[in-house]
């Protein structure tokens, strides 16, 4: 068990040494990714409004024409 995590902290600070410089930026973006989905999750649950015109709409009597039975 301890040598798991002996070799995860090796491979980590061997990691650091090699992209540590690119760090912030990568962080930066992943950042901005989480921000993105979480402003797309938000669009898609909220409900569509309705137009400014179609308050109160009803059909008028030549919309609905009932079916004549033969």
């Amino acid at each position: 068990m301890i040598e798991k995590i002996l070799v995860l902290v090796i491979v980590g600070v061997v990691a650091l040494m090699f992209f540590g410089n690119r760090l912030p930026q990568v962080l930066g973006d992943l950042g901005k990714g989480i921000k993105a989905f979480k402003e797309g999750m938000n669009e898609g649950s909220s409900k569509p409004k309705a137009k400014a015109g179609a308050k109160n709409v009803r059909p008028t009597k030549a919309a609905v024409k009932p079916k004549k039975r033969k």
